[in-house]
């Protein structure tokens, strides 16, 4: 089992270390070749609007990536999946969850972009504005999740297990959790894998049970994972977390306000401002995203971690925390030892063993 856990992340993060140089490569190809600027001249002799401009670029720019991304894609989410023997979800159903996801992101990216360029024409500081308002849109996404997004992929149902379900809210009360209930999400149409969530903010918070978790997990198990995810609520890991990627946005921002200048002339840009800058500033996105990762990972495993103690110490279960480790290693097959590089870039979790050892380890 190790072995096949060794294999099946190799080939994910070695894929997915390929798809962000092919998406470099590809934006830079839009850009060098002028590609980017006969699409917007194109676009401009059709007179469209503004409000048509932008939507119309940014799907012929959605629909080039997706064409040219295709083998990447369906091999990373489909086939590897199923070489491994963790879906069983089928081809059509595949396709219907690439049509829905590539919709919400074309949505979610249209708003984003009319944000950029309506802030970027208004206003001298436009990085500091721009920076907000995204940190309060994703704050609203994260908001909405649960009760727009999740239900377009998956259907959940209130937990029925009445016994589970009242030492749930138990828990939650002892953490001093506010839960506005528990559901059961049909996890297994699309993964074998297991997980646990505690989602949403304010009225929206819920704990979403994988059916994969919860029908073959002990009650203590369930308790032990939905411990953690109280715990990072607990300890305000989501708060910091907001704080941590607000100021990767405004550093994001900040340089692209600072050197846009000169990197537009590489490209014979004249400003940001033109629609065809738009690769551009998702090059930028890319390359500050792979310098900021291994700090976001850094900050994350360390809250996993805190959040592992605070649930050890509550639950008091450490056989229960070492045995759901090992069987979420086993059915998601997790890396239980990664190299330091591939920790470093790609774990925002503390490997299993390392959660596993720190469980020993911990005086209850």
């Amino acid at each position: 089992m190790a072995g096949l856990a060794k294999s099946y992340s190799h080939q994910k993060y070695t894929f997915s270390i390929i798809d962000t140089f092919y998406c470099i490569a590809l934006l830079l190809i839009f850009l060098g070749t002028g590609f980017s600027l006969r699409l917007e001249d194109f676009l401009k002799n059709f007179g469209l609007s503004n409000c048509l401009l932008i939507p119309g670029y940014l799907l012929v720019i959605y629909f080039l990536y997706y064409l040219l991304n295709f083998p990447i894609n369906f091999y990373t989410s489909f086939t590897l999946e199923h070489k491994f023997n963790l879906t069983k979800q089928t081809a059509k159903a595949w396709v219907v969850d690439q049509l829905k996801s590539g919709i919400l992101a074309y949505l979610i990216s249209l708003i984003l972009t009319f944000s950029f360029y309506w802030i970027l024409g208004r206003f001298n500081q436009w990085w500091l504005v721009l920076s907000f308002f995204w940190i309060g849109f994703s704050v609203i996404l994260a908001k909405l999740t649960p009760v727009l997004i999740i239900p377009l992929f998956f259907k959940y149902k209130k937990l029925e297990d009445e016994v589970l379900r009242r030492r749930i809210f138990d828990l939650a009360a002892k953490m001093q959790v506010k839960l506005m209930d528990v559901f059961e999400i049909d996890f297994s149409k699309k993964t074998l894998k297991a997980n646990a969530a505690f989602t949403g903010m304010g009225k929206t918070r819920r704990v979403l049970l994988a059916d994969t978790l919860k029908d073959k997990y002990t009650y203590g198990e369930v308790e032990v994972i939905l411990a953690h995810e109280f715990a990072h609520y607990q300890l305000k890991h989501i708060f910091k977390l907001i704080a941590v990627n607000s100021l990767v946005t405004l550093g994001l921002f900040y340089l692209v306000f600072k050197t846009s200048v000169y990197t537009l002339e590489v490209f014979k840009l004249n400003s940001l401002s033109q629609l065809s800058s738009l690769p551009l500033v998702l090059l930028y996105f890319i390359l500050f995203g792979i310098m900021a990762q291994p700090l976001e990972a850094y900050v994350s495993r360390r809250f996993e971690k805190d959040a592992d103690l605070l649930a050890l110490k509550l639950t008091a279960d450490r056989e229960a925390f070492i045995s759901l480790m090992e069987k979420l290693a086993q059915q998601n097959l997790a890396d239980r030892n990664p190299h330091p590089l591939i920790k470093f870039f790609f774990f925002d979790h503390p490997p299993i063993d390392e959660r596993i050892e720190i469980a020993k380890s911990y005086y209850i």
